[in-house]
Order: C-alpha cells, then sequence, then structure tokens
C-alpha cells in the first residue's frame, strides 16, 4: 500500500493538539475532503460551524502557507483518491478491534444527533405534503443509495398509489420509466457522496417537465440541490470503508410515519386488505416461524396431512 496522504497526516499527528474548532474542521476534512477541496474558506467555515479566521489558522497550523496552499493540497487528495483500505486506516487506524463496534455505532448516533438538530422541518412537512398530492411518486437512488430507495418505495406504495421505483440499471432505462412524469408528479432522489450523475440526471428531467422534485442528500451545498423545490438533508460518513447511512434511513422512517399518520384510514384498509390477501393465498404460510405461548410453531410439512 502507498503511503498515507501528506495532508492526512499532518491533520493526524496534530489533531490531539487541535482546539475544539480545528478538531471540527479536521474531522470535516477526513469525511467530506471531496467537497471541501471545492470550498473558500468561509463556505468551510460556514459548513462545519467555525469562523472564516479559523479555517485560516487552521491551514496554517498544518504548515500551509495560506489557505490557498492548503486549498491545493485538498484537491491534490482528491486528486489522488483514496482506497477503500487508506480511507478506513484514516477514520479507524488509531483504535483497536476490541474499540470497533463501540466507536461504529458510536459514530452513527453522532450522525443522527446532527442530522436530528438541524433539519429543516418545514422541508420535512413541505415533502409529506408533496408526496400526499402526487398523483405519481417515482423513487431513485443508486448503488449503496438502492436499498434507502427501495425501502422507501416498499413503504410508500402501503400508503400511496402509484408508487415506481426507478430501475437504475442503465441511463436510458431511467429515462424511459419517466418518461410520462409531469407536473402532478413527485421524485425521490437520494444520493451521498460520492454522489451520482445518473440521479442527477433524472432530477434534471424531472424538473424540466414541471415534476415536483425532493432531494434527500447530505448537504445543502450537494449537487442534487440543483434541481429540488424541497431539500431534506442527512449526515452520512463516507470517511470509512462502508457508507453510513442510518441518519437518512431515520428521516426516511420519518417520512413514512408522517405519511401514515395523515392517511390512518387508508393505511389500516390496505393492510387489512393484504392480510386477506395474504391468508386467501396462503403467501406466508410456508415461510412463517410463528409463536405460540412460548413454543415455536412451525408450519406443516408440504404433503403432510397437518
Amino acid at each position: 500500500m502507498g503511503t498515507k496522504n501528506e495532508l492526512l497526516q499532518k491533520i493526524e499527528e496534530k489533531y490531539s493538539k487541535f482546539s475544539k474548532g480545528q478538531k471540527k474542521l479536521a474531522d470535516y476534512i477526513r469525511e467530506a475532503y471531496d467537497k471541501a477541496a471545492f470550498m473558500t474558506a468561509a463556505r468551510m467555515g460556514e459548513e462545519v460551524g467555525v469562523s472564516e479566521s479559523t479555517v485560516v489558522r487552521f491551514a496554517t497550523s498544518l504548515g500551509y502557507s495560506g489557505y490557498p496552499a492548503f486549498q491545493k493540497a485538498l484537491e491534490e487528495l482528491v486528486r489522488t483518491k483514496l482506497n477503500s483500505i487508506q480511507r478506513m486506516e484514516v477514520t479507524y487506524g488509531r483504535i483497536s478491534q476490541g474499540e470497533i463496534l463501540t466507536s461504529v455505532l458510536q459514530a452513527d448516533i453522532e450522525k443522527i444527533k446532527l442530522t436530528m438538530a438541524n433539519i429543516d422541518h418545514g422541508a420535512f412537512e413541505q415533502a409529506v405534503d408533496m408526496l400526499l398530492n402526487a398523483k405519481r411518486i417515482y423513487v431513485i437512488g443508486i448503488r449503496s443509495c438502492a436499498p434507502l430507495a427501495s425501502f422507501l418505495s416498499h413503504y410508500l406504495n402501503l400508503v400511496c398509489e402509484n408508487v415506481t421505483a426507478v430501475n437504475s440499471n442503465s441511463s436510458s432505462e431511467i429515462f424511459e420509466q419517466l418518461i410520462r412524469i409531469g407536473k402532478e408528479d413527485v421524485i425521490v432522489g437520494i444520493s451521498f457522496p460520492r454522489y451520482s450523475m445518473r440521479t442527477l440526471k433524472a432530477l434534471e428531467f424531472a424538473s424540466n417537465r414541471n415534476a415536483k422534485v425532493i432531494t434527500l442528500t447530505d448537504s445543502v451545498h450537494s449537487p442534487m440541490t440543483l434541481y429540488s423545490a424541497c431539500n431534506l438533508i442527512a449526515r452520512s460518513d463516507m470517511a470509512s470503508i462502508v457508507d453510513s447511512l442510518v441518519a437518512p434511513l431515520s428521516v426516511v422512517n420519518a417520512l413514512v410515519v408522517a405519511l401514515c399518520m395523515k392517511k390512518q384510514d387508508e393505511v389500516v384498509t390496505t393492510l387489512e386488505t393484504l392480510e386477506q390477501i395474504w391468508d386467501e393465498y396462503q403467501v406466508y404460510s410456508k415461510d412463517e416461524l410463528n409463536m405460540v405461548t412460548d413454543t415455536m410453531e412451525f408450519p406443516a410439512k408440504e404433503g403432510s396431512m397437518e
């Protein structure tokens, strides 16, 4: 494996001596260096919650002549694009095997807390209303965001009519599925770094056809917000070997719960109908473990008389 990037090496060596504000900057750069590289000192300070002068002092404390030289080092980091093993080393290099579970769970807790503290409640309510009033709903998420899109689509389908989980294997497939999207429709685009160009193009296509666009992404500076009328911002952590998407999933859960509360009668009716269908067609009869009192009831074997 190659040597660790010089900028990250400097941050690691000096981290323990940083002020509280400088540590926040260091953490942000390690987690989101691909976005940080394109920010002014003022913008980075705004994103992290420190002053512009703190950002400049942080750059000089790392041995750079000023912010421009620091930014050049950041750009070099983006160019070399750390591989997964190096990213994992940057994030978890100082912790022992026994601390990994606690460390990862604690990091996820922090992401949810940050999301809860900063999410726009007005945007959340707007998203709920847009989904309630939509003629058709489309949901798109690619690569690591695909499970989020699938999860949201599954539960929206219990609450709303005409829900389409956009199959994202190719750009042509995406546009074929969106061909009838119009002004009465809503598309939910889910994307976190590294952002998906296919998702962005889908949102652009929908926006050009006057559909309403909701995005679930990690920052107001995300390119996904270019075409959206409503932005739901959830913190994610892309610095480690796996993408931490627990906070976005919590926001998805909140959306589904809010919609269910607004359409309680319809949801109850849908679930009752589903239960009848499942029972009639024995959908789950061979695939369920039923707990009866303190013992477990297994389904009868096929071909048996029971």
